[in-house]
């Protein structure tokens, strides 16, 4: 019986580290809910053993410091939009030069119309 309860523990444990460790690679979030899910272990379970509370504290601490996901598309979605904005402004200002050069032709031609008849 002790036996299988130590299997059990150490089969437990090496789940736990498995999550934390395809986290890490993943650079997914760690936090008790995380590896809780991803591991199939209650959260219970990680708060009771202290060794396993510690190394998700203190993961969770280093990664507090560390731009997310979200964070990094925001940037990235910004500098794209900023872009975006300098292309279409630059557009608009041919058009806009096109437009007035289109119009004076126009009086021109409309002129030499009236001149002709």
């Amino acid at each position: 019986m002790k036996t299988y309860s130590r299997q059990k523990q150490f089969e437990t444990a090496k789940k736990v580290d498995e999550a934390i460790t395809i986290l890490i690679k993943d650079k997914g979030a760690i936090n008790f809910n995380c590896v809780s899910k991803l591991s199939g272990v209650s959260k219970t379970y990680l708060y009771e053993h202290l060794a396993i509370r510690e190394r998700i504290e203190a993961l969770r601490k280093q990664q507090q410091g560390l731009p997310s996901r979200k964070h990094i598309k925001e940037d990235m979605t910004n500098s794209n939009k900023d872009v975006l904005l300098t292309a279409k402004n630059k557009r608009i200002k041919v058009l806009e030069d096109e437009v007035k050069h289109l119009k004076e032709q126009l009086k021109r031609l409309g002129g030499e119309l009236y001149d002709s008849v």
